[in-house]
């Protein structure tokens, strides 16, 4: 049964699918998060991991920022690992540190060992979706998931890493292992979405993060096949997909390959090393464009932030000019816990009215 809403109206839904909308979109990552005091009050009585189980939280968090901002998506709340955890990876998320796997996957043993993500597990997120499409009224709702490059390296490093060495050594040194444990990833990452999806979600996003370690020859040796096949098995549903990652920039054409022609509206999204008029140029026709102001800038004060706000605006303007199908305003990274939620706010409000 199609549980998805018909929101015609929305701004996010016309960009993402190249039809013109009636006014720039405009929405953050991590705009549920450590910026809001009312997420930083109900955080403070729960873990990551439980609040991101918990389906009363999930629903909380996620309309905080459309409550106090404005924008014009939600992106549900949740974490890039969920997937693994749901799979059966004992791992928790450490203040300030990130996701900690307890036993790191380092051997084809440990891959064969990997067991599917299990639908129940996930059934509170299924839960908050459906009180969040009823909450939600003519917003939509972001389901996101980690690639699976991303989720492999945290398994194959045990946490965040800054060289990924392990996880570039089993990639290139013994790459049946690598294939084979990229297999077992997509097939998480394949369900956790379509779980979402099942559940009513409006659009989704994959979050790559750390693919901008990667020459663009490994990318595509070792990555592209993978996520390329996430997309392909989501595209039926016919809900918006972006593509997201760090760092990215020579990445973006082949990037905008694994979400486009599939039939689905293909979005990508651009961190603020690279312009959004560039951006157009690299990535496959039919591809529009979200981004992509740099999280530091709302730390500057609003003079600052209002001259890039307009200027990020403009080059999205100029992007869809030089052929990328439609824009969407966003960062190009998620928002920095020191932001001032009132900058964020007047940020929407400027958007809207450019």
């Amino acid at each position: 049964m199609n549980m998805r809403r018909e929101l015609p109206e929305s701004p996010y839904l016309a960009a993402a699918a190249g039809r013109k909308p009636n006014r720039v979109p405009v929405w953050f990552m991590r705009q549920a998060g450590r910026s809001l005091p009312e997420y930083r009050e109900l955080r403070a009585k729960n873990t990551m991991m439980q609040a991101c189980f918990d389906a009363e939280l999930i629903t909380e968090i996620t309309l905080q920022p459309v409550r106090r901002h404005g924008v014009d998506a939600a992106i549900l709340f949740s974490d890039i690992v969920v997937p693994l955890r749901a799979s059966g990876i004992a791992l928790d998320i450490v203040p300030d540190v990130g996701p900690v796997i307890e036993h790191p996957i380092r051997t084809a043993a440990d891959v064969a060992a990997l067991r599917p993500l299990e639908r129940q597990q996930v059934a509170p997120v299924a839960d908050a979706i459906g009180m969040l499409t009823r909450a939600l009224g003519e917003v939509p709702l972001i389901g996101f998931t980690g690639a699976p490059f991303t989720l492999a390296s945290y398994l194959v490093e045990g946490g965040p890493s800054k060289h990924h060495e392990r996880t570039k050594a089993m990639m290139l040194g013994e790459p049946e292992t690598w294939h084979a444990l990229m297999t077992a990833l997509t097939d998480v990452t394949i369900g956790f979405l379509q779980a979402q999806v099942d559940a009513g979600v409006d659009a989704i996003q994959v979050f790559d993060s750390w693919a901008g370690t990667l020459s663009l020859a490994d990318y595509r040796g070792y990555v592209l096949p993978h996520t390329a096949r996430v997309f392909a098995a989501l595209a039926p549903a016919g809900v918006p997909m972006t593509h997201f990652g760090v760092g990215t920039a020579e990445l973006l054409g082949a990037m905008s390959e694994a979400v486009a022609g599939r039939g689905a509206p293909g979005v990508v999204g651009v961190d603020w090393r690279t312009s959004l008029a560039d951006a157009a140029a690299r990535v496959d026709p039919g591809i529009a464009l979200q981004g992509n102001l740099d999280p530091v800038v709302l730390l500057a004060g609003w003079p600052v932030v209002e001259r890039a706000v307009r200027a990020v605006v403009e080059d999205g303007r100029r992007a869809v000019d030089a052929g990328a199908a439609g824009h969407v305003f966003n960062l190009g990274h998620g928002v920095l816990p020191a932001t001032d939620p009132g900058i964020i706010t007047q940020a929407v409000e400027l958007v809207h009215a450019l």
